[in-house]
């Protein structure tokens, strides 16, 4: 399992320290790859934008019409976090119906 986000993002450190063992990528400090925004996007949609974040509020409107994956390799804090990758399927965000998707059970 693979969990994209930001280390001083607080749903992405809830994440992590709930999931444990998971590996972890920043996507300021490690990047993401082009073909994962596209299969995230692809299965995600929208929902992978996140329209109320501050980096997306200081985009320009052409900016913001950009094709969505080459917009979040231009801005990756544009994302909605976290995005983890569990085999190739992809959920975005640490709601009670992610948890229960990636969670081991108990």
């Amino acid at each position: 399992m693979l969990l994209y986000g930001l280390r001083n993002c607080d749903a992405c450190r809830k994440a992590l320290k709930e999931l444990g063992d998971v590996e972890f990528r920043d996507v300021r400090e490690d990047g993401v790859p082009g073909e994962v925004y596209e299969q995230a996007f692809a299965q995600l949609g929208k929902r992978l934008i996140n329209t109320r974040s501050t980096t997306w509020r200081g985009l320009s409107a052409d900016e913001q019409e950009m094709d969505p994956v080459q917009l979040l390799v231009k801005y990756p804090t544009v994302m909605k976090r976290p995005l983890i990758q569990y085999g190739e399927t992809f959920h975005v965000g640490w709601t009670p119906e992610v948890k229960a998707k990636v969670m081991p059970a108990s």
